[in-house]
C-alpha cells in the first residue's frame, strides 16, 4: 500500500497507514533479527544540506540494521551543490544510484520540488521551519508505546513554536485523532504562525489555549513536548539571546506534573531541559530518540515494500 510512495508532509499518509508503519515497527522492536537482512542489496543516499546528527544517524542506524547500505553527504560543501548545481539534477543523478533518498535541506517546499525529480522514494528528514514527518512518525510511535493511546491527550508544547518544524508537523499530526487538547507555551515572538492556528486548530474546532508561563499549567498536561530556541531561525542575535532562557525545565517544575505525564523532546537540548530530569521516570526523550530508529526502519521496509 505504501511502495514506492513519498513521505514530505505528516498529512501524506492516511491515520491507517500510520497505523500499518507502527505496526511494522513494534515487530521490529520485538523481532529484530527477522528483519536484518531484508533490505540487501538496497542503497539509501541520505542528502543533509544542513547539520544533523540524530535524524542522519537514525536513518542510517535504521538501513543498517535492515541489511542494506548508504551512501550522501552531511554538509552541502561536500557535494556538487557548492559548484552550482542546482537541486533538481542532484536528485536526478541520486535517484539513479539508490533505492530510497531522505534529504534535509534549509529551503521549505525543497522536499516536495525533490520528490518531483526523483524515480525512487524521497523522504522529507526536515525542510526549512516547515515540516519535518519522520519525526512526527517517531512523536506519534513513542506516544503510541508510552501512552497507549493517540487519542483523548492533553499536549504542551513548550518553547519555540514558531520555527520549530517539531511542532508544527506534531500539531498537524494529533489533530487527526479524537479528543487530543493543545496547550501551547511560547513567549509571545515565538507563538505558532497563524496557518497552524487558524488552518488547523481553530478550522477544525480543536481545544487550545496559548499561554507563555509554563508552571501555570504544567500539572494540566499529559504529554509536555520541550524545544529548545533555535539559533540558527534567528536573523537578529540579540533577539535569540533574548528569548534563549525563557523556558528551563527543572525538579522544582516537574514535581508540579502529573505521575504518569511524559517529558518529550526532539533533541539536540541545549539548556531547556535541566540534567536532573533525565533521572525522572516521565523523562522519555532518548527513549523517544530509539523509537525514532524503528519508526524509520518500518518506514524504509513499507517505502521500499520489502515488508
Amino acid at each position: 500500500m505504501l511502495k514506492d510512495k513519498h513521505l514530505i508532509d505528516p498529512m501524506d499518509f492516511t491515520i491507517g497507514q500510520l497505523e500499518e508503519i507502527f505496526k511494522l515497527a513494534h515487530q521490529i522492536i520485538e523481532n529484530p533479527k527477522e528483519y536484518s537482512h531484508i533490505c540487501d542489496g538496497k542503497i539509501l543516499a541520505t542528502l543533509f544540506y544542513e547539520p544533523s546528527t540524530r535524524t542522519r544517524f537514525s536513518f542510517e542506524a535504521a538501513m543498517m540494521r535492515l541489511g542494506g547500505n548508504i551512501l550522501g553527504f552531511s554538509e552541502p560543501n561536500s557535494s556538487s551543490a557548492s559548484k552550482g548545481e542546482t537541486l533538481a539534477d542532484t536528485i536526478k543523478m541520486v535517484s539513479i544510484y539508490s533505492d530510497i533518498i531522505t534529504m534535509r535541506h534549509p529551503r521549505e517546499g525543497s522536499a516536495r520540488v525533490a520528490s518531483m525529480y526523483s524515480e525512487v522514494p524521497v523522504i522529507n528528514a526536515g525542510d526549512g521551519g516547515h515540516q519535518h514527518p519522520t519525526q512526527t512518525l517517531t512523536d506519534l510511535l513513542t506516544i503510541e508505546t508510552l501512552k497507549g493511546s493517540l487519542s483523548n491527550q492533553t499536549i504542551g508544547l513548550c518553547g519555540d513554536l514558531k520555527y520549530g518544524r517539531t511542532v508544527h508537523s506534531l500539531i498537524k499530526a494529533m489533530s487527526r485523532y479524537e479528543g487530543n487538547k493543545f496547550v501551547l507555551i511560547s513567549p509571545k515572538e515565538l507563538q505558532i504562525p497563524d496557518y497552524i492556528r487558524d488552518e488547523i486548530l481553530k478550522k477544525n474546532n480543536i481545544e487550545f489555549k496559548e499561554v507563555e508561563r509554563l508552571e501555570d499549567v504544567i500539572e494540566e498536561v499529559d504529554i509536555l513536548y520541550m524545544t529548545r530556541i533555535q539559533k540558527e531561525r534567528f536573523f537578529n542575535e540579540k533577539e535569540y539571546l533574548r528569548l534563549k532562557d525563557s523556558y528551563i525545565l527543572d525538579m522544582d517544575k516537574m514535581n508540579l506534573a502529573k505521575e504518569d505525564m511524559i517529558v518529550m523532546h526532539p533533541l539536540p537540548r541545549v539548556n531547556e531541559i535541566a540534567v536532573e530530569v533525565d533521572s525522572d521516570k516521565r523523562a522519555a526523550y532518548f527513549k523517544q530518540a530509539e523509537y525514532g530508529m524503528y519508526a524509520r526502519m518500518a518506514l524504509i521496509c513499507k517505502l521500499l515494500g520489502v515488508c
